[in-house]
């Protein structure tokens, strides 16, 4: 196994941490649950995304998901249609994010069975 090396005698939040770093793109309330729903269903319409993330503002879910576009993990295509309608589906970058979760999900899992 890998070991990280963490910065000796320097506060980790004035370093570069790749784990910080990614905390800053996916660890706000409501980006992760988010990603799940694009990645499971490839590409998923806006109210359709709104529905499945229960407990989440319009305000909230258009927030994170202009976030989550500026961070190059999804992409959003618009067609002309009346009314409009919009499809979000993972990028690349997006896609190589899931096995990790994947991971961390595992980990957790036996964690909490472990309790």
């Amino acid at each position: 196994m890998k070991k990280t090396l963490l910065p000796k005698n320097e506060n980790i939040y004035e370093t570069d941490c790749p784990i910080l770093f990614a905390m800053e793109i996916i660890g706000q309330k409501w980006k992760l649950p988010i990603l799940w729903y694009i990645a499971d269903k490839e590409v998923i319409r806006y109210n359709e995304l709104q529905r499945k993330v229960v407990g989440i503002t319009a305000t909230m879910l258009t927030k994170d998901l202009r976030e989550l576009e500026r961070d190059g993990l999804i992409k959003r295509k618009q067609y002309s249609t009346i009314p409009p309608t919009v499809e979000y589906s993972l990028t690349d970058k997006g896609k190589t994010l899931i096995p990790a979760l994947d991971t961390l999900y595992q980990w957790a899992d036996e964690q909490m069975k472990a309790k």
